[in-house]
């Protein structure tokens, strides 16, 4: 049988949760994820648990922020004055915006508005925590 590798492209069915239990995404209603081995598609961790496995094969472990979404860093979140917004826009906490900054555009999360300031979140949600995954190696193509 063949164990999955770098270079291999695999088809992975999963389940991630918090450690509390809460899930924040699953592949049960869809096509298994599907992605390439050693090309750094998805996060470190996952990666490295799916290098081995046998199709067929299920596995629960960790992913620490390391080997996930990074920490949380504080210089990431920003407090911008009302006005630097676009002109029309009515800010709300959970909103999602782009930020443009020389040649690149980053996605911040509004965490805080207040008459005169909004706070943009730069840290991808899932920075600073420990996520668990459940997966099954559906097929290696």
């Amino acid at each position: 049988m063949h164990h999955a590798k770098d270079g291999d492209i695999v088809k992975v069915h999963y389940i991630g949760k918090f450690s509390d239990g809460t899930i924040f995404d699953s592949s049960a209603d869809s096509e298994p994820l599907e992605f390439t081995l050693g090309q750094g598609e998805i996060i470190q961790g996952f990666e490295d648990a799916v290098i081995g496995m046998n199709p067929g094969d299920t596995k629960r472990f960790n992913v620490t922020p390391e080997k996930g979404y990074g920490p949380r860093r504080q210089e990431m979140v920003l407090q911008v004055h009302r006005e630097k917004l676009p002109p029309g826009l009515d800010p709300s906490v959970g909103q999602q915006l782009q930020v443009h900054q020389a040649d690149a555009v980053f996605p911040v999360t509004i965490t805080d508005v207040s008459e005169a300031i909004v706070t943009l979140d730069g840290n991808h949600p899932l920075a600073g925590k420990e996520l668990v995954f459940e997966i099954e190696l559906v097929d290696i193509v």
